[in-house]
């Protein structure tokens, strides 16, 4: 008798684990941002945020002559407004400024503190503090329950002519997005994260240049 050997076929299926998503670098700018504009994030009380998001600039009665500080991060926003509830902080502003405003702060900007090997000693970091119209701290990014995180925010502010240039010149549109803040923190509350998340700025890896923050990395 002749028999005929059939190959049997393996309907196996091998899946292979998706690689896992590398960390973001310690000190690393991420925003919101188009090929002209970034977004920063601010938290005023109402008589001062309400009539900067319906003029799309700031009033008179934000001071020009004092240090202001900006944050790409929507979420570190968070963390220091407490999802607008702080007092003086329930009105949380998107601010669009120009890509060229937001890079010249950064090129003339000097770090809050002394990092060593940043600045050759405490002497010269303190002088060039003095006169640098713009500084850097970089505090822990925060996730959605607004734990810290191993990876840096960036946080940037503005003094004397940084502050002035910044509302005057830098601004394009000022929005009103305290509602959303107060929708995302409605989903963190009821556990549903992934909703949450879909709700954030699409925030990315801003392309700053060594020349633009290698004198900034603590």
């Amino acid at each position: 008798m002749n028999r005929t050997d059939t190959d049997e076929t393996d309907d196996t299926v091998i899946t292979t684990a998706p690689a896992p998503v590398p960390a973001p670098p310690t000190h690393q700018i991420r925003a919101l941002h188009t090929e002209s504009t970034v977004t920063v994030y601010q938290a005023y009380a109402p008589e001062i945020g309400e009539p900067a998001a319906r003029t799309g600039r700031f009033p008179a009665a934000w001071k020009r002559d004092r240090m202001t500080w900006i944050k790409p991060s929507f979420l570190w926003m968070m963390y220091r407004c407490g999802w607008a509830t702080k007092e003086g902080q329930e009105t949380v502003l998107a601010v669009e400024i120009t890509r060229e405003g937001f890079e010249w702060a950064l090129r003339h900007a000097c770090l809050s503190h002394y990092a060593r090997g940043v600045h050759p000693d405490q002497a010269s970091w303190k002088r060039d503090l003095r006169r640098a119209p713009t500084r850097v701290q970089w505090d822990p990014e925060r996730d959605l329950r607004l734990s810290p995180l191993p990876h840096r925010s960036l946080q940037l502010g503005l003094a004397g002519d940084a502050a002035r240039r910044y509302a005057d010149e830098w601004t394009v549109s000022i929005t009103d997005v305290t509602e959303q803040a107060r929708a995302i923190h409605n989903l963190v509350r009821e556990n549903d994260l992934a909703a949450a998340e879909s709700l954030l700025p699409a925030e990315r890896p801003y392309p700053a240049g060594g020349e633009l923050v290698a004198h900034l990395r603590a």
